[in-house]
């Protein structure tokens, strides 16, 4: 299993969680675990997934998501585990 975190910030509004959640499911990436909130009309999300099934690169679902984040008018992250893990160890 290859696991990843992408992060999704910006200005709430409709839509956000289904066009996210459509290009995963196109792309035989499955989310393990998610968590959202809108904080002062502020929407943020924090989902774990897993992209060993999917036929597409890192760098191509990295450039996709950022392209419909832009599309969204959000932005979209998208980290390996190993690396977001690294960075926040102490």
């Amino acid at each position: 299993m290859t696991k990843a975190i992408i992060t999704v910030l910006g200005s709430d509004r409709m839509g956000i969680i289904a066009k996210v959640s459509a290009y995963l499911a196109e792309n035989n990436i499955n989310i393990l675990d998610i968590s959202q909130t809108i904080m002062d009309n502020v929407f943020t999300m924090i989902t774990m997934v897993d992209i060993s099934a999917s036929t597409s690169s890192f760098d191509v679902i990295h450039n996709d998501l950022q392209k419909l984040g832009q599309e969204l008018g959000v932005k979209i992250q998208i980290q390996n585990t190993e690396i977001f893990n690294s960075m926040h160890k102490i």
